[in-house]
């Protein structure tokens, strides 16, 4: 008699992008390294923290290298009495020559209409491209839901790679993710079963994430 194989159980993948830092809303930064959280931005990451200790069954936090990430995971793992887990798959992506640039000069060059309006066919000057970035993020995140099934983890990340995640889980083509608004400290939640993504929240900022359900 042929063995029916059973379907991997399902994994709840809970992003967050990392707190306020002092230049946010202002500066493209990057990977450039030293951007800590502002006083607010340590602040956000603890509320954050208390509304993840509502979840269950959570078994990692992964956070991208950089510090403004690795300090908002900490309060976060604390809670959960977890290690942070560094995860260089979940890095900003890489602005190559705009890296550290103030937005609003960003605003006025012509390139600028690109990255919002056809970011797929866009790649950064000496950086990376949106795709790429796409690609290595939901790569990443393939890899962390194969290694806890049945479990819900933490993500720690930035703006753009989680929406680029959340694109790939709806089916919505990358040139429409600018679309999707990720807020510091906010939580993305998709859950990944056999039967493909399904996005249960984004950009939670303030509801309670342990009533968090497929319907």
């Amino acid at each position: 008699m042929a063995r029916t194989r059973t379907a991997p159980a399902a994994t709840l993948v809970l992003f967050v992008r990392h707190g306020l830092t002092p230049t946010t809303g202002d500066v493209l930064p990057g990977r450039a390294r030293g951007l800590r959280l502002s006083e607010q931005g340590r602040e956000q990451a603890e509320q954050v923290a208390r509304r993840l200790a509502t979840v269950r069954k959570v078994a990692a936090v992964y956070a991208s290298p950089l510090e403004r990430t690795r300090e908002t995971a900490r309060p976060i793992a604390r809670m959960l009495g977890l290690p942070v887990r560094v995860e260089r798959g979940l890095l900003e992506c890489d602005f190559g020559a705009w890296t550290g640039r103030q937005l609003k000069e960003l605003r006025r060059l012509p390139e600028w209409r690109v990255v919002q309006r056809h970011p797929s066919g866009f790649r950064f000057p000496g950086g990376e491209s949106f795709l790429e970035m796409q690609t290595r993020m939901v790569a990443t995140v393939q890899r962390l839901v194969a290694a806890h099934p049945g479990e819900a983890i933490v993500a720690v990340s930035h703006a753009d790679p989680i929406k680029a995640a959340v694109a790939h889980a709806v089916g919505s083509h990358l040139d429409l993710f600018q679309r999707v608004v990720i807020s510091p400290c906010s939580v993305t939640a998709v859950w990944y079963g056999s039967g493909g993504p399904t996005v249960l929240t984004t950009n939670s900022t303030g509801d309670d994430l342990g009533q968090l359900a497929r319907s």
